[in-house]
C-alpha cells in the first residue's frame, strides 16, 4: 500500500508542478490560479471517484490509495493555498486574498459535486 500510495503521490506531485507551469505562462493574474486550477480539477476528479470507488468493489485497495491519497492527495494542495491566501493578505491584497478564498473553496466544492453527479449518473 505504501508504494501505491508514493507512486501515485509522485505522478501528483508532478503533475501539480506541470500545471503551475502552464498556468503561469497562461495567466497573468494576481491571483494564485495554479493552486486554484488543481484545487478545481482535483475535486472534480475526487468526485468522479468516490461513487465509482464506493460501488466497485473490485478496485484493490492499493489502486484506491494510489489514486485517492497518492495521485489526489500530492495533486492538490490545502496547506499550499493557505500559503497563497495568507502571501495575498501580507501583501495587503486583501480583496484578493477574498476573492481567492472563496473562488477556491466554491469551485472547489462545485467542482466535486459535478464530478460525483456526472459519475453518479453514469453508473447508474
Amino acid at each position: 500500500m505504501l508504494v501505491a500510495v508514493a507512486f501515485g503521490g509522485a505522478i501528483g506531485a508532478v503533475g501539480r508542478y506541470l500545471v503551475y507551469i502552464l498556468m503561469g505562462s497562461l495567466v497573468g493574474s494576481q491571483i494564485p490560479s495554479g493552486t486554484l486550477a488543481v484545487n478545481i480539477v482535483g475535486s472534480f476528479v475526487m468526485g468522479l471517484l468516490v461513487p465509482w470507488l464506493a460501488t466497485d468493489g473490485s478496485v484493490p485497495p492499493e489502486i484506491r490509495g494510489l489514486l485517492t491519497v497518492g495521485l489526489l492527495g500530492a495533486f492538490t494542495t490545502f496547506s499550499t493555498f493557505a500559503m497563497d491566501a495568507f502571501v495575498l493578505i501580507e501583501r495587503g491584497a486583501m480583496v484578493l486574498a477574498v476573492v481567492y478564498v472563496l473562488l477556491s473553496v466554491f469551485l472547489s466544492i462545485t467542482a466535486f459535486a459535478g464530478g460525483f453527479f456526472m459519475m453518479r449518473s453514469f453508473l447508474a
